[in-house]
């Protein structure tokens, strides 16, 4: 009776511990109307609204960075958008989200990112010469609902690549972003010779 009790103890406290160490997470790609995403594909705009929900994140702020790769090796990390250079916009719910977009053409990729208090200068980064067509952005949630990102570390949400190979020679952008292969080792893993990973943590 007592090993049943520790056991039930123990998964509880597992449990709790689980739940305060990691946070809800929602990607939704593009717009709820049709013209928009109509007028957004047309002008080679990207868009992903990202949500994040736990009571852990309340009294929090955010920080979102680019970390740039090229062939396995991180030549590049830059910071696109920090809450905590002013007190106020501190998260003060348990809930906060925020509209991440990109352009990707004539070899440039164009970053802007909007919260409901804020939102950032436009950032320009370099893509592979006459390759621009080959870059999509693409989130790791894929058909699932919803993903857990953890509270207390840097973690991954969005990615900006090229297509892998897989079978019968057809390029795939899903069997890279949904694999669960970590982003850093998408060339050890599927050879993509240059890509970005946007990263994000709660501090």
């Amino acid at each position: 009776m007592k090993i049943k009790f520790f056991i039930i103890l123990s998964f509880l406290v597992f449990q709790n511990y689980y739940s305060q160490n990691t946070v809800k997470m929602v990607s939704e790609y593009g717009s709820k109307n049709d013209d928009i995403n109509s007028m957004l594909l047309f002008q080679n705009i990207y868009s992903e609204k990202l949500t994040f929900e736990s009571t852990d994140i309340t009294g929090k702020f955010y920080e979102i960075n680019l970390k740039e790769y090229k062939k396995g090796k991180l030549i590049n990390t830059i910071k696109l958008f920090d809450l905590s250079i002013f007190e106020y916009l501190k998260i003060d719910t348990t809930f906060t989200s925020f509209k991440f977009l990109c352009k990707i053409e004539n070899d440039e990729l164009t970053i802007f990112i909007q919260s409901p208090q804020m939102y950032s200068d436009k950032k320009i980064f370099n893509l592979e010469k006459g390759k621009s067509q080959d870059y999509l952005l693409k989130d790791f949630q894929g058909n699932k609902v919803s993903l857990n990102v953890p509270l207390n570390e840097e973690f991954p949400i969005l990615a900006i690549i090229t297509p892998a190979k897989v079978k019968d020679e057809k390029s795939s952008y899903c069997d890279v972003a949904q694999s669960g292969v970590e982003p850093e080792k998408y060339w050890d893993k599927f050879e993509i010779p240059h890509y970005f990973v946007v990263s994000m943590k709660f501090k």
